[in-house]
């Protein structure tokens, strides 16, 4: 009898410390737990900390409650403009409705994967090509609408969807590259050309005051020659006036009429003509100068006398000599 009684109790004390194993579970600070008694859900969400089950009746089940990111593959879509374009994306969301997320779908990571991929090429084909590089704020708003509207009935928030990379054929770049070359080329001309008009008033207004001051162009002369001889090279500039062209234009003697035509020598008989040299050059130049300064030196100068120091005029028919 007293055999008996201590077999009982040694079976009483090993289930009481069996059944506290079992029935012992511990749900993180990040998860929720759903406790399914039977296969039916408890209406009661077990938060963090520790927590008891009755064995072989509940069955816990932990829900994952952090934000999670997910890389959506690289989608090949059609834009509005029908190119050929490549966009991958990444989404953020999270649970907040631990019972919805269990219940409502078998797995709502899988499916909040599949409804983005299916999002994205949605948002491919309303687009322009030209939107996806520069207008993705936008484009990451929609997405992010066209992805939380069935989400919210998963117990899923959808936090933020951006899109990472758009690939573009070989071609599309190589075109869009000479669109960005020729419109900076364009700019470019613009611009240059607004300078030219800029400066083309200015030198206006600079010939202007020219005109009215001589003495202006010949100091703009000067300061020409100062900034070339500045610099260390062998070009010598000489001002050449123009006054000298007109003295030599009115200088030239008259052309002779040209004389008739008649037969060509033979070749062996013409006189070839005399070649010039940079000293027959410069000789030509300095005799024609000198002339030009001969010519000056010869012109008298009539000094303005007054009315009285004028002689009395002799009246016609008078000899003024001796006789």
């Amino acid at each position: 009898m007293v055999e008996e009684l201590v077999t009982a109790g040694r079976a009483a004390a090993s289930a009481g410390a069996v059944y506290p194993a079992a029935a012992s579970r511990v749900v993180k600070q990040y998860e929720r737990g759903l406790v399914f008694r039977l296969g039916r859900l408890k209406s009661s969400v077990r938060g963090p900390g520790f927590t008891m089950i009755v064995p072989f009746v509940d069955r816990l089940s932990k829900v994952n409650m952090q934000i999670v990111t997910m890389p959506v593959p690289a989608q090949d879509g059609i834009t509005r403009d029908n190119v050929t374009v490549r966009v991958d994306a990444v989404i953020y969301f999270k649970v907040v409705d631990a019972a919805e997320a269990v219940v409502r779908v078998e797995d709502h990571r899988f499916a909040v994967a599949q409804m983005a991929q299916t999002s994205l090429r949605s948002i491919i084909g309303k687009s322009d090509l030209d939107d996806l590089p520069s207008n993705r704020e936008m484009l990451n708003q929609g997405l992010e609408l066209m992805i939380d509207s069935p989400a919210i009935g998963w117990g899923v928030q959808i936090d933020r969807v951006e899109i990472k990379d758009v690939s573009l054929p070989d071609a599309m770049k190589r075109s869009m590259a000479r669109q960005a070359e020729a419109d900076r080329e364009r700019r470019a001309r613009v611009i240059n050309a607004d300078a030219e008009r800029q400066a083309s008033k200015k030198l206006a207004e600079a010939a202007a005051v020219m005109s009215d001051q001589p003495a202006a162009l010949q100091l703009r002369l000067l300061q020409t020659v100062v900034a070339v001889a500045a610099e260390k090279n062998s070009t010598l500039v000489l001002p050449f006036p123009v006054e000298l062209l007109r003295f030599l234009e009115r200088a030239a003697p008259p052309q002779p009429l040209p004389a008739p035509v008649s037969a060509p020598a033979p070749v062996s008989a013409q006189t070839p003509a005399p070649a010039l040299t940079p000293k027959s050059v410069a000789e030509s130049v300095a005799g024609v100068l000198s002339e030009f300064t001969r010519a000056q030196a010869a012109t008298p100068t009539i000094a303005p006398e007054s009315a009285s120091e004028k002689p009395a005029a002799d009246p016609v028919g008078t000899n003024t000599g001796q006789d």
